[in-house]
């Protein structure tokens, strides 16, 4: 048996196939690794996306591939209004004709931050209940997901690979290689419209209560969590490791 019936034989186990797919995509061109992931996985394959500030660059290379490819987008319930009039812009531009919006749980909405201001007390606990959890519940149905992270964001981020695992679905990063002069030049060179916060100072845009602008010589992601420890909403993290930093039992929800 070669080592690819093997894999295909067994149950599914995302480090034998992040593996597999590392040693079969040789190539820096997103596209190609869209391509490959989407040919392996087929409609168990969904591309996460925020619809920030660099957004565009990842869903016009996937909208090249295929318009279809599942889009999660995550309403917070916190987000800048620019933020979803944004999503709007780029679905109509780019002809996105599968994005599927997840809300948090309204019971744990109720339960966990009634006053809508959980944010100001536990981040994590914030990020948990209204980005973890839907998203969790929401990739039940894939084996692999990509998103828009790249290497010189920095922190967790640099060192990315093409391909990883995480909570047993492979993690696809297919503009890992690619630097902040590579995501300018491909706005530049498709005409691709700027999320409306970036000319205000926002570089990284997330959730309202959370995001800053950036001032003369930050690093993009400065703006996010300032003044905290906090570099990540806990997406890319296991759903574990959120529920122990959210000090929650995970398996009660």
């Amino acid at each position: 048996m070669t080592a690819l019936a093997a894999i295909e034989a067994a149950p599914f186990d995302a480090d034998a196939e992040a593996a597999y797919m590392a040693d079969k995509v040789k190539t820096e061109d997103p596209r190609e690794v869209i391509r490959a992931a989407l040919a392996r996985y087929g409609d168990r394959f969904a591309l996460v996306s925020s619809f920030g500030a660099e957004s565009a660059v990842l869903l016009h290379l996937a909208a090249e591939v295929s318009k279809d490819i599942p889009i999660l987008f995550l309403d917070t319930g916190k987000l800048f209004g620019e933020t979803k009039r944004y999503r709007d812009t780029l679905i109509a531009s780019l002809g996105l004709t599968n994005v599927i919006t997840l809300t948090p749980e309204a019971s744990d909405l109720a339960e966990r931050d009634p006053k809508g201001i959980l944010w100001s007390q536990n981040l994590n606990g914030c990020c948990f209940i209204r980005k973890v959890v839907p998203l969790e519940k929401a990739l039940e149905g894939y084996d692999a997901w990509a998103s828009g992270r790249k290497r010189f964001q920095g922190g967790l981020r640099a060192a990315l690979p093409h391909f990883e695992a995480g909570d047993n679905r492979v993690k696809v990063n297919p503009l890992a290689y690619w630097t902040k002069d590579d995501i300018a030049a491909y706005m530049k060179a498709h005409d691709l419209p700027e999320h409306p916060l970036v000319a205000e100072g926002f570089r990284s845009i997330g959730c309202m209560p959370c995001t800053d602008r950036v001032g003369e010589g930050e690093e993009d992601r400065a703006g996010r969590w300032r003044g905290q420890a906090k570099t990540e909403c806990g997406i890319h993290l296991s759903f574990q490791e959120n529920a122990a930093l959210a000090s929650y039992d995970s398996s009660g929800l």
